[in-house]
């Protein structure tokens, strides 16, 4: 059995990776809306099964579509989500779900009133061989109990292929509320906790980018549980040289070992992407996460058939957004970006 859905909003080109993850198992891509006619016409190019609509009242008023997925502007996210689960409609929406509190609280209310399923992709996880890998290990007992994590997060800038929104503070949210989500849900995740945590010092700043006052092209944060410590840092500050979008890195620190992701690119020299490498009592080994099932996108879909919670707990995918907003308000206080 599987599942039709929609897109509303393809302003990130994350929409094709949530659009992906969804037709590698079956489920049926139908139709999509977006008012700009140039991310249209790419959309479209790639998935030309689909049609374009030009009301988004077409896809929520259908009654065979019971998943909308969105990458709109980040601002926009919440309302979309928001209107999707008030017609009957389960939501993927990219990361961040959101950019206030305030958006926050009222797409927990709605989720709860409405009993639809309201899910955040966090594509640096589910889509990511390695950090799957990394969480089946754990469970597994490989590094012992996890005590502290450190989560890198560089980012390209490509200033030219970005849009006047991505320098606009109150259009992206921030740079903990945007990039730094992904490391909030991994944060929690392998602490083992979907509701325990705190954020105890947050930064943000503009540093190599005076031209962008808007932007915020560092920041970092410190995180805890009653049981782990985490420090995140994000940046727009990978160089031109290095043949991917990023150096993604998390360090798992357990009690008996540690593991060790180079998620994009390993600099050393080892080809491919996904490096995964385990230090414990034995010695040091790499893992290969070629083969790795990435489970996000069917357990999705079984969700939306079943009514259940599989592909991630509803309290988490809120919990890691709330992590990621309250640190960027933390940060912000007393600079020029204070909502």
């Amino acid at each position: 059995m599987t599942i039709k859905f929609a897109a509303i909003g393809l302003n990130h080109s994350h929409i094709y990776g949530q659009v992906n993850l969804l037709l590698r198992e079956g489920a049926e891509l139908v139709a999509f809306h977006s008012p700009e006619d140039d991310l249209a016409a790419q959309f479209a190019e790639k998935f030309p099964q689909a049609k374009r609509v030009a009301d988004r009242r077409a896809i929520l008023e259908d009654a065979s579509i019971p998943l909308v997925l969105t990458a709109a502007i980040l601002n926009e996210r919440a309302a979309i989500s928001i209107e999707a689960m008030r017609h009957g409609k389960d939501v993927m929406s990219d990361k961040p779900g959101m950019t206030s509190l305030a958006q926050l609280a009222e797409i927990k209310e709605v989720q709860a009133e409405t009993g639809r399923i309201y899910s955040v992709c966090y594509s640096e996880h589910f889509e990511t061989p390695a950090t799957v890998k990394a969480g089946e290990l754990v469970k597994a007992g490989a590094i012992g109990q996890v005590i502290n994590t450190v989560g890198l997060g560089p980012h390209a800038i490509r200033n030219n292929q970005r849009p006047d929104w991505f320098f606009d503070r109150k259009r992206y949210g921030g740079i903990l509320t945007d990039i730094g989500s992904h490391q909030c849900e991994q944060f929690l995740f392998f602490s083992g906790t979907d509701t325990e945590a705190e954020v105890i010092s947050a930064t943000v700043n503009n540093r190599g980018n005076p031209d962008t006052p808007g932007l915020q092209d560092v920041g970092d944060m410190h995180l805890r549980t009653p049981n782990t410590t985490g420090y995140v840092r994000v940046d727009w500050f990978t160089p031109a040289g290095l043949p991917t979008w990023g150096d993604g890195r998390l360090t798992i620190l357990g009690t008996e070992g540690y593991i060790e992701l180079r998620k994009y690119i390993d600099i050393a020299g080892r080809p491919g992407t996904d490096h995964l490498f385990l230090v414990d009592g034995k010695g040091v080994q790499q893992v290969d996460c070629s083969g790795v099932e990435l489970p996000y996108g069917r357990q999705l879909i079984t969700d939306v058939l079943n009514r259940t919670e599989t592909a991630m707990p509803q309290v988490r995918a809120f919990k890691a957004m709330e992590l990621a907003l309250t640190a960027q308000a933390m940060a912000e206080r007393g600079t020029v970006w204070a909502q």
